[in-house]
């Protein structure tokens, strides 16, 4: 385990997993040990997460003098780190408490940040506190719950200021999104990886200049998130709102079905969602009540181009088609729900693809855009384009699914057992709609006034080329061209596939 020397002289230790970029973890509590935190869902397979023992923590020292526990004296240690290991700017990322730590980082040390990411933070040296009330309304979602009465009684006493061990312990289960084994094998360790001493020091008088600190971080260069827990009461999404709102380049996201530790309710939400942050090639936006994640390519003046991808791909499928695109355009290549880094919600549809895409369009003041889709993409695309023909200025259907019932049907898919990229009900949900569509979709063709293109894949495709060809004369404005590459036209043939869309008008 690395060990260095704070500044003064106090022997910190920290703990390093996976590999990457570095990203300095800060643990909260206060003053409890980084072990608590793991591997933070997974995310160490992308990131190498620097876990730093908090003095007086874990393997780090106690210090000669215990007034150094106080928050605003812990930031030097942080700096402390960087220095050691030779980084000119981090990317760091505090939990709980310790987001008042990582504030006063940010506000003392700016020129030293590259990211910033607060995962269900503490925000008090801001001036955001939790209320009693707060406690109550969050503790209210969990009404269903069969611990809720207990921990509701509990809660009540240690407002009052009654609270003893037995009545913290009722209040435990409502830090998780579950309250199962696992989530009890983390909050058994709690007790024995806190420094209760250091705690009382932790947040004493002098630790927070509000009002400093928050003219400092309204100034503040660089990106920063700010991850809230649906359930979680300190902070509730609300406070989360807040705190986000105090800096110039936030990210305000709120994890479905968490609690206080994201990472442990639900790993993957909780990776993608941090992944998409931290990677500079990946934007995020809310849009219809949901995080899409997507990439951007070209001037921003260029005329604009959106892209989307088919079932079970992601924006990355366009790379080699953006890059040649954005010599006079602005692309952006999104991932659709439940693929890529944007949020699996476990309900799909073509219809919500087509909203999904609506609502990124929308969000992103990119009425008029050229609008290329693949297959399901495509599918979502010429949806949408009916349903709002004003909005796509040009429209590229490349092997989309022509909404006519499948004959045979599909039979049941089973899920492969390898780790996938996407989330696999989207497979029997969007099966489900292909044997048995609405036939709206098709029967309205002849409402899209975008000019369109459609590419077929030749004899190669799954998909029946007759039918293509007969969409496209539905179409009022549209022509068909036939490319040999089978169903994934785009990376098969790329370069024909550029050829169509220059010689439909994009150049």
């Amino acid at each position: 385990m690395p060990f260095f020397h704070t500044y003064d002289g106090t022997e910190l230790a920290y703990h390093l997993q996976g590999v990457g970029e570095p990203l300095i973890c800060v643990p909260g509590g206060p003053m409890r040990a980084a072990v608590y935190l793991g591997d933070l869902g997974g995310l160490s397979a992308h990131r190498q997460l620097v876990l730093l023992d908090l003095r007086g923590t874990g393997e780090s020292a106690v210090p000669d003098d215990p007034a150094t526990y106080r928050c605003d004296r812990l930031v030097d240690d942080v700096e402390a780190l960087r220095v050691h290991l030779g980084l000119e700017r981090i990317d760091l990322l505090g939990h709980s408490a310790s987001g008042n730590l990582v504030e006063l980082y940010a506000a003392r040390y700016p020129q030293r940040l590259r990211s910033l990411t607060l995962v269900t933070p503490g925000a008090r040296a801001v001036g955001v506190e939790t209320t009693d009330q707060d406690r109550t309304d969050a503790f209210a979602l969990r009404s269903g719950e069969p611990w809720y009465e207990a921990g509701v009684s509990a809660l009540k006493e240690i407002q009052a200021g009654r609270g003893g061990s037995e009545q913290w312990a009722a209040v435990e289960p409502f830090s998780y999104g579950r309250w199962d084994a696992a989530a009890r094998t983390h909050a058994a360790g709690k007790a024995a990886q806190r420094n209760a001493g250091a705690m009382a020091v932790h947040d004493q008088d002098g630790a927070f200049d509000t009002a400093a600190t928050v003219a400092a971080l309204h100034d503040l260069p660089v990106p920063v998130l700010v991850l809230a827990g649906e359930y979680d009461a300190a902070p509730t999404p609300d406070r989360a709102a807040e705190l986000a709102a105090l800096f110039p380049q936030a990210e305000f996201a709120v994890q479905r079905g968490a609690g206080h530790f994201p990472w442990l309710d639900d790993p993957g939400a909780f990776v993608r969602t941090v992944r998409a942050f931290l990677d500079p090639e990946v934007h995020s936006v809310q849009a219809g009540g949901i995080r899409l994640a997507y990439r951007v390519w070209g001037d921003p003046s260029a005329p604009p181009v959106v892209l989307a991808h088919g079932r079970g791909g992601s924006s990355r499928d366009w790379t080699e088609i953006a890059e040649q695109l954005a010599d006079d355009h602005r692309v952006y290549a999104l991932d659709l729900r439940g693929h890529g880094l944007s949020d699996w919600t476990g309900r799909y549809s073509f219809e919500l693809f087509r909203d999904d895409l609506h609502a990124f369009m929308e969000a992103r003041n990119l009425a008029g855009a050229t609008v290329v889709g693949h297959s399901m993409g495509g599918a979502a695309a010429y949806l949408l384009a009916q349903r709002e023909p004003g909005l796509i200025g040009r429209l590229v259907i490349e092997e989309a699914p022509t909404l006519i019932p499948l004959d045979p049907p599909r039979p049941p898919a089973r899920r492969p057992d390898q780790k996938l990229d996407f989330d696999w009900p989207v497979v029997p949900l969007i099966d489900a709609q292909l044997n048995d569509p609405d036939p709206t979709g098709r029967e309205r063709l002849g409402d899209i006034t975008a000019p369109t293109l459609v590419i077929g894949g030749g004899p190669g495709s799954h998909l029946p080329q007759d039918q293509l060809a007969r969409m496209a004369q539905q179409i009022p404005d549209c022509r068909f061209v036939t490319i040999d590459a089978g169903h994934l036209v785009h990376t098969a043939q790329p370069a024909e596939f550029l050829v169509a869309l220059r010689s439909f008008g994009m150049d």
